[in-house]
């Protein structure tokens, strides 16, 4: 017998259980691009003076709220991304629970929560970690073998084939896109206005590299080993060796100069003054092409072309407003995971909705 009160207690249960994962997802949000444990420290710290949070101080929504988006312990302000994780995790939690079967809901659980870390860890980090994608992949195919439903079927073995298929098209179809977009728009030039300081410092395993006001990793220029950085400079000093007019020629490992190879493993400081910089760049990172795949994973084939489209939709729709309202800057980066986890969150909710709309289109 129907029990509305029954509903409202297993809704109340889906949104409780959401905002306690959600509370979850921030650590590892915070811990995996660091490759911190999530299992040690066990207890939750702040980000500031890392202090363990005690349980009372920990309790999801309601803690952030009551503590003012502040530590307890040393007043360090903490991040909204804490309490937006949380809240968007139950609110998902809960529309999933009302819009799907059981079976169906508890996997589609499991799949926002890889897209709400994957998306919170892009827009920070502007990395996917594996974790998250090739686990998404795994956990994708586990579910479609075992909720058949997911890809539309009674037969788990059709699930499993459908599912492998829809990762596969997933990751070829972004990889087509995106070797054809490093063949068009590989290389970025950049002509100052005027001659402009730059500067190369080792920084451990990494570097610091700042032309002008604008500043990066020196490794998120190279994708590729064979991708060059040039530098068309007035003046340069590299160490101890000063040169004229010449243009450097980077790789992520050496630098050319005037016939020259210097390994940057034995550099400190790169510095002098700039005319013009041209940069590899990539259309998109290869996390990417594995977070689509375990969209398909677990949402077949046509969610992958979906995501895609409303993913590209949406990502060219916000790059148009940043370069119309924001001020240009040649070393900004876009997210694309956000975009893609947005095409896959509307796809379960209205995909056939769209199928509908759009065979109305084409048969009117």
């Amino acid at each position: 017998m129907y029990h509305p009160h029954h509903e409202f207690l297993f809704g109340t249960f889906a949104f409780a259980l959401g905002a306690a994962v959600g509370s979850f997802l921030n650590v590892c949000i915070y811990r995996w691009p660091f490759d911190l444990s999530i299992n040690q420290p066990r207890r939750s710290f702040c980000p500031s003076c890392k202090q363990p949070i005690p349980w009372h101080q920990n309790l999801p929504l309601v803690s952030w709220l009551a503590l003012r988006g502040r530590c307890a312990n040393c007043g360090a302000k903490i991040a909204f991304r804490y309490f937006a994780v949380e809240l968007v995790t139950a609110l998902l939690f809960l529309a999933i629970w009302e819009r799907f079967p059981w079976q169906v809901a508890i996997a589609y659980w499991i799949f926002v929560c890889l897209l709400i870390v994957g998306t919170f860890i892009d827009f920070e980090h502007f990395i996917i970690p594996d974790r998250v994608t090739i686990g998404g992949v795994i956990a994708g195919l586990a579910c479609s073998l075992t909720v058949p439903a997911l890809m539309g079927t009674d037969s788990r073995l059709a699930a499993g084939v459908r599912s492998l298929l829809a990762a596969a098209l997933g990751y070829v179809i972004l990889l087509i896109v995106l070797e054809a977009g490093k063949i068009a728009f590989g290389r970025k030039r950049i002509r100052f206005d005027a001659p402009t300081p730059f500067t190369w410092t080792k920084r451990g395993d990494d570097a610091h590299f700042a032309v002008g006001g604008e500043e990066s990793l020196w490794s998120e220029y190279f994708a590729r080993e064979k991708d060059r950085l040039l530098l068309e400079c007035d003046e340069a000093r590299i160490d101890h060796h000063t040169f004229g007019y010449v243009t450097l020629e980077f790789r992520y490992d050496r630098v050319t100069a005037e016939g020259h190879v210097l390994m940057l493993d034995d550099l400190t400081d790169i510095s002098g003054i700039a005319r013009e910089l041209v940069i590899p760049r990539e259309a998109m990172g290869r996390g990417d092409l594995k977070f689509l795949a375990a969209i398909g994973a677990f949402l077949g084939w046509r969610a992958v072309l979906f995501s895609l489209f409303a993913g590209s939709l949406l990502g060219s729709m916000i790059g148009l407003v940043t370069l119309v309202v924001g001020k240009p800057v040649w070393s900004a980066k876009l997210p694309f995971g956000p975009y893609l986890a947005f095409g896959a969150v509307t796809w379960m909710f209205f995909g056939e909705t769209f199928l509908h709309w759009y065979a109305g289109l084409l048969s009117p």
